[in-house]
């Protein structure tokens, strides 16, 4: 039998957890096993810690990464980064001095410089780290692209992402970083694009990617309006559109401002056939001719996945992550060219903004007038809100060589 893997957590509160019972299943398959983990206040935000039997499993706690690493990096082959996206950068470069890969949670970063800066430093390690997008291996998924790639529905034209993701008011005081642009000095931007979303819309340009099966988009030009109902510094509602130089149209509507059931769909339009895509439900193909195939989807755990089809690779069993640092580029150069773009976050008047309660949750909800009619629009049409009564010039034309004008951007956006 193989060795299991030994992994260290950072982290034990918000979505490490979600990690810590993943890996506590995988170690009872005998696949892995947990040297190490760390948290500044492990008995608040380990909250399920009891039934993870750290202590029963031998496992080692430390108050901070740094003494982890010092104390366990020769017991380590890999490192799991679910932190704050604003922790990602350092704490990747940490664990590679140590000679160790990082599964780093999704996104690896929102800053395209220090995007390839940590593409150069995991260059130098013998193994790659994997970005959490947690999608990309679907089976399913991996079979439509392959018919992609086939040619079998003609060439990809357009694309698209719609998504109303609810999120009460007290999901932006989850954490002092929350819908913030910046904090401590350090960019942030958790939004609904760049972080709760960000699997999906990496999944659009995968969609659109042209080359081999693990491929994404090369992005052309950006234009983009940003939005906000809530009481935050950054944006809760996005309307993107995208070129890339395929010659393939990209559109996305994403908002946490709305209430209600949650609806996320992924479009891909091409020469022949429309294919729809709904993560946990189905998809379908509608040939021009009228046939429709309907494709079940099989049950799908995806971090679980993620992990062991990391597990593999860093075995020598496949020659690649599902999605490496360099993958990212193009997602994380979208999010930066949409502010590059929009160049303000329009706040939305409060005569347009509705309160809901949700008296079974007992959380309350902040809601657009009118926003679903603007998505559609907007995905169907190409029609602006701000061109259609939402009260704000339309963003510029930005491309990748204004990607220089990020930082800048962010400054003003935050009035640093």
């Amino acid at each position: 039998m193989t060795a299991p893997l030994r992994i260290g957590i950072v982290g034990m509160g918000g979505f490490a957890g979600s990690h810590h019972d993943a890996v506590a299943k995988l170690e009872d398959r005998g696949e892995v096993r947990l040297v190490s983990t760390c948290d500044p206040d492990p008995v608040l935000h380990g909250v399920r810690s009891p039934a993870w039997r750290l202590a029963a499993r031998g496992v080692r706690v430390f108050a901070d990464f740094p003494t982890m690493l010092a104390q366990t990096q020769r017991e380590l082959d890999l490192v799991v980064i679910p932190t704050p996206i604003q922790l990602h950068g350092e704490m990747h470069a940490a664990a590679a001095a140590a000679g160790l890969p990082s599964y780093l949670e999704k996104p690896p970063t929102l800053d395209p410089v220090e995007l390839e800066a940590m593409i150069a430093t995991d260059a130098r390690l013998p193994k790659a780290s994997l970005v959490g997008f947690n999608f990309i291996i679907e089976p399913a998924r991996l079979a439509l692209k392959e018919r992609l790639l086939a040619g079998e529905f003609g060439a990809v034209r357009g694309a698209t992402f719609s998504a109303l993701v609810p999120r009460p008011v007290d999901y932006f005081r989850r954490a002092a970083w929350a819908g913030r642009l910046m904090i401590d000095g350090r960019l942030v931007l958790d939004s609904c694009l760049g972080n709760a979303l960000a699997h999906q819309v990496h999944n659009l340009l995968f969609w659109a990617g042209r080359g081999s099966l693990f491929s994404w988009a090369e992005l052309a030009a950006v234009r983009a309006e940003l939005y906000r109902a809530h009481a935050i510094e950054g944006a809760d509602t996005f309307f993107v559109e995208a070129d890339t130089t395929g010659g393939v149209n990209m559109r996305i509507a994403v908002s946490h401002a709305c209430a209600g059931a949650s609806s996320q769909t992924e479009i891909v339009v091409c020469e022949q056939a429309t294919l729809r895509y709904v993560i946990g439900q189905g998809a379908e193909i509608r040939w021009i001719d009228g046939r429709v195939e309907r494709i079940a989807l099989e049950p799908f755990d995806p971090l679980l996945a993620n992990h062991l089809d990391y597990y593999r690779y860093l075995r020598g069993e496949t020659s690649r992550p599902s999605t490496t640092l360099t993958d990212s580029r193009a997602f994380v150069a979208l999010n930066a060219l949409a502010y590059i773009s929009s160049r303000q976050i329009t706040t939305i008047p409060p005569a347009r903004v509705a309160a809901a309660r949700n008296e079974k949750e007992q959380k309350d909800y902040l809601t657009i007038a009118g926003l679903p009619s603007a998505q559609e629009a907007f995905l169907l049409r190409g029609i602006w809100p701000g061109a259609s009564g939402w009260e704000r010039d339309p963003g510029d034309l930005a491309l990748m060589s204004d990607l220089g004008k990020f930082a800048e951007t962010i400054r003003r956006l935050v009035g640093a």
